[in-house]
């Protein structure tokens, strides 16, 4: 049985991803410009890999109204195989492909990734363009009727035709040569044009993997988009380093609010090579690529939840918002080392209370102290009891992460603002 790499993403992967900015068009410019923000300003804070989203391959991405050109031409190899459009990615003419960003970027001690669509292009079938390695042509592999609902570039691929494993293995072959670190591929956690079987693509799931183990290189198998169908829990621990339990999130409380809910489904699914993912992070400036740019929407309470949240559950944080135009405060929320240590260190994350107002969550500390986090999803300041006794806590000094301060012995009630959190770190001393 072919599965994924037993050292990929031991800790929960950590970077940006240009779609919440830069939607369907980033260019080289402003990926590499998010780059250098990350050497300077991140990288000591254990974030690293930068990832250029969807329709690289796309001369046009991004001319017209809406997110995606119906049908849209793309640059291809000879095989089929997408590469960058060269008047958005100029450093990759002569056939160099993202072999010069990932270089530069690797330079910074950085790690590079890209987006994929499952599948192979429609534009490779109807052309019959031969699939490398083999004597087939690219319509004896595809699915015609396996399809994305809302991206119209690809064909499924289906894994009972000769050349499909061989062309999975072309592509990222093709990936590796370019020093590629991280796929994320979509319309594949749910493929949500077939709803009565949302992960009807589980055969093109494996045969990634596959491609990942051939090709050679340690890649991280990030699939999208969600919800992920918990039933293939086993399924996607088997074969992917990290899954998107949810829709495109955006900065919108009721959002956020649905994650607890998602998290709860999850939460003993977390563990080395294996992350549930709340998607990204909408952090400070978004939206420029859709025609709506704005900070985001959150208030700073909310934007403390959703970091406490993703930390404590230990989700992958990939900040969306466009790095360079970052405030003091979004900076500040992403170099906190001690909210990042729970994130990458815990253990065993678990909800431990529910009610409709609150949330309270508790994840295992390196040293045997406990990480618990609050939350007020309620619409006004409220207090909550909080059980130390049960935990065995009762005699524990706390430490307020956020505001890196010792609070000395935790308290059993505490106040919460709307919409707000608390994280500590509890220790007995023992």
């Amino acid at each position: 049985m072919f599965i994924k790499s037993k050292n990929a993403a031991q800790t929960p992967p950590m970077g940006w991803n240009s779609w919440d900015c830069f939607a369907a068009n980033v260019t080289e410019e402003q990926l590499m410009a998010n780059a250098r923000y990350m050497r300077d300003h991140l990288k000591d804070h254990g974030w690293q890999y930068v990832v250029c989203d969807i329709q690289w391959s796309e001369p046009l991405a991004g001319t017209e109204e809406g997110e995606y050109r119906p049908f849209a031409t793309l640059c291809l190899d000879e095989y089929g195989r997408q590469i960058p459009a060269e008047n958005r990615f100029p450093s990759s003419a002569g056939g160099k492909g993202f072999r010069p960003i990932a270089d530069e970027i690797h330079a910074m001690g950085l790690k590079f990734g890209i987006h994929i669509m499952r599948g192979i292009p429609r534009q490779a079938v109807h052309a019959h363009l031969p699939v490398l390695g083999t004597d087939v042509t690219a319509e004896k592999i595809a699915s015609p009727f396996s399809i994305s609902k809302w991206n119209g570039d690809m064909y499924g691929v289906d894994a009972s035709k000769p050349g499909a494993q061989a062309y999975y293995d072309s592509i990222f072959r093709l990936y590796a040569e370019w020093g590629v670190d991280f796929v994320k591929v979509d319309d594949i956690s749910n493929t949500n044009l077939y709803i009565d079987n949302p992960y009807s693509a589980s055969r093109e799931v494996e045969m990634i993997a596959k491609a990942i183990q051939n090709c050679g290189r340690e890649i991280v198998l990030s699939l999208s988009p969600g919800p992920a169908v918990i039933e293939e829990a086993w399924h996607l621990k088997t074969y992917a380093n990290m899954w998107r339990m949810t829709d495109d999130f955006w900065d919108k409380w009721e959002l956020l609010r649905n994650m607890f809910f998602r998290c709860e489904l999850w939460q003993t699914h977390v563990g080395p090579g294996s992350w549930p993912d709340c998607d990204m992070l909408p952090l400070g400036k978004i939206g420029i690529g859709f025609r709506r740019p704005r900070m985001t929407n959150f208030t700073r309470d909310e934007q403390l939840t959703m970091m406490t949240l993703w930390s404590v559950f230990r989700s992958p944080l990939m900040v969306g918002g466009d790095l360079p135009q970052n405030d003091e405060w979004t900076l500040s929320l992403l170099t906190n080392d001690e909210v990042i240590t729970v994130n990458q260190q815990g253990a065993n994350p678990r909800m431990l209370e529910k009610t409709e107002d609150f949330r309270l969550w508790a994840s295992d500390a390196p040293d045997g102290g406990l990480y618990l986090a609050g939350f007020n999803l309620s619409e006004e300041e409220k207090s909550f009891p909080l059980p130390l006794a049960e935990l065995g806590m009762e005699n524990a000094a706390a430490r307020d992460l956020w505001a890196h301060a010792d609070l000395g012995k935790a308290a059993g009630e505490t106040a919460i603002p709307s919409h707000g959190c608390f994280l500590w770190k509890l220790t007995t001393g023992e």
